[in-house]
């Protein structure tokens, strides 16, 4: 059943059934196909459930997908510009089939939701991606999801909702569209705001809040997004920390903080309008939106996927099928001379701007440097370092990747040598083949195999690394893919610094020690990586070696230079 409600105007429809009804298909579900979410999975489903998603009734089917991809419509022309699907293997796909229910399962194996499966399809996520995110390029994270990480075959249907998904975390601050309608009406707030963010707030979020609450004399709601972001970013335990603090900053009774769990596509343009939607549903009169909504962060070369006020200006192209208002909000910059922030188009000219760029600010924090009280709150600053210790107080992995016989393994262990040397830290060697032997002994070497063994490798680095240790992994590691989601494991909780070790192929046959590459050659191993399946070479790994021209000892102590010069060890020390 879908419950219809309509508090401010619009109807939000909720897709969980009735309690009595919940218990007798959870019964049923037992011997239904399941599938066992994803976190974007759980994400999406969530809010189809509480209907952040209005009014969409369950994962689209193909139809409504088609369209949106193109139009940024659903079939019967209502606007939607975010496709919401459920993408599964073929191998799984080939087991189901249109009509049947299938079971919809968190980590933990409990059934939250039922599919009444329609379409079955498989999707040109190439085109999706243009459309959609207006790029193929694979440094843009939702781009990169879609062509090497989504699953092949998509699944639309009905969802029915039997349970929400259970948070331990800010059960408090974790509110349904019908919570916060309800809320808004016992404050009596009839105009509010939301701010979308998904980065922890300093002075300049904090400006720009209060002049928009100040233009539409409306109450602010904190809106952040905690469900899946982007790889890199801070978790969303200590950003809600941070929100906590600057919430105390603003007037008494005029803003609150509210948890999404949403799985952000950083569309730019199209997650702007998305994300105005979704706040709509959850009751709110007006939206912000910046400059630079919902697009990546610039990239090393300080170039931006979408171009400034794109996605003010798509959200306003629509706004007369909103009703939300749109409020497009400008740049805000500290102006030294008015020891304030103001809108950058309202900078005198012989007033002086103060800006801190991101790098920068991590660049502060990672250095034990001053960071400016008119950049940021004390408290937020306080936080943030508390997470972001120094590199040289980090845990960290070097990552060795190369064809079979390249040195990797040597090189490794006269690392770890170095680094028992220098003491103080725990140093853990992950070889290839000892990981094969400890920990994969099952497993073959198909590619998704090699796929599943790296990933192993990455998780033990990771934990070594969240825990301040060090992790030395050897492995081929021959997909460029796999060890990008290894570095996106890791990255958040460390340094991970990946060195490839690029010694020709024709030096690594002569050194073959097992006979490997001869049997290769000779057809006896099939998918071997060099000479019947491919090594995809790092594109921009922190350091590159060539063993043919240097000895073991000699390549370890330029890992060693490295990090020093990235900041892990200083002159030899911690």
């Amino acid at each position: 059943m879908t419950h219809l409600i309509k508090p401010y105007g619009g109807v939000l429809k909720e897709l969980y059934v009735p309690a009595a009804e919940a218990t007798q298909i959870k019964a049923q579900s037992r011997n239904y196909p399941s599938w066992d979410l994803t976190p974007r999975q759980i994400c999406d489903l969530e809010l189809l459930l509480n209907g952040s998603f209005s009014p969409l009734t369950g994962f689209l089917n193909q139809a409504d997908y088609d369209r949106v991809v193109a139009e940024m419509r659903l079939s019967d022309g209502t606007l939607w510009p975010i496709p919401i699907t459920l993408d599964v293997s073929e191998q799984f796909a080939s087991q189901i089939v249109s009509g049947e229910r299938l079971a919809l399962r968190d980590p933990e194996g409990v059934p939250i939701a039922v599919l009444e499966i329609g379409d079955i399809w498989r999707p040109d996520t190439r085109h999706e991606a243009s459309q959609v995110l207006g790029t193929t390029d694979k440094r843009h994270p939702g781009a990169f999801y879609l062509l090497r990480r989504s699953h092949p075959v998509y699944i639309g249907g009905r969802v029915l909702g039997l349970e929400p998904p259970t948070h331990y975390d800010f059960p408090h601050l974790r509110n349904s569209p019908r919570e916060l309608r309800e809320r808004f009406g016992k404050l009596g707030w009839q105009r509010v705001i939301a701010f979308q963010t998904r980065n922890p707030m300093h002075r300049a979020h904090q400006a720009l809040t209060l002049r928009a609450a100040q233009q539409a004399e409306a109450n602010l709601l904190i809106h952040p997004a905690v469900g899946s972001v982007k790889p890199g970013d801070n978790s969303h335990y200590s950003r809600v920390r941070c929100y906590e603090h600057i919430l105390q900053s603003y007037p008494e009774q005029t803003a609150t903080l509210s948890l999404l769990n949403m799985a952000m596509r950083l569309a730019g343009p199209r997650e702007a309008l998305w994300h105005a939607l979704i706040r709509q549903n959850h009751g709110c009169s007006h939206f912000i939106i910046g400059p630079n909504h919902a697009g990546p962060n610039q990239d090393q070369f300080g170039r931006t996927f979408y171009e400034p006020g794109e996605a003010q200006e798509l959200a306003s192209r629509y706004q007369g099928e909103l009703s939300i208002q749109i409020l497009s909000m400008p740049q805000m910059v500290y102006v030294r001379e008015r020891a304030q922030y103001v809108p950058a188009d309202e900078r005198q000219p012989n007033e002086t701007p103060l800006r801190l760029t991101e790098t920068e600010f991590q660049r502060r924090l990672r250095e034990e440097l001053e960071i400016p009280e008119w950049f940021s709150h004390p408290e937020i600053i306080a936080e943030l370092r508390r997470i972001h210790p120094p590199r040289r107080r980090q845990g960290f992995t070097v990552f060795f990747t190369g064809l079979s016989g390249s040195g990797k393994s040597t090189i490794a262990n006269a690392l770890m040598v170095k680094l028992l040397e220098l003491g103080g830290r725990a140093v853990t060697l992950l070889d290839g083949d000892l990981v094969r032997k400890h920990l994969s002994s099952e497993l073959g070497f198909s590619r998704e195999h090699r796929n599943l063994n790296i990933l192993r490798i990455g998780f033990v680095a990771s934990e070594i690394t969240k825990n301040g240790g060090i992790a030395i992994c050897a492995p081929i590691a021959p997909y460029a893919a796999t060890r990008r989601d290894v570095r996106d494991m890791i990255e958040p909780l460390g340094g991970f610094i990946e060195v490839h070790v690029a010694t020709p192929l024709d030096i690594c046959e002569g050194r073959d020690r097992k006979g490997l590459y001869a049997k290769a050659r000779a057809g006896e191993i099939k998918e071997f990586t060099g000479i019947s399946d491919p090594y995809e070479a790092p594109v921009n790994p922190e350091l590159t070696l060539d063993t043919h021209d240097c000895t073991p000892g000699e390549a370890a102590q330029r890992v060693l230079l490295t990090l020093d010069s990235l900041g892990y060890i200083r002159g030899g020390t911690w």
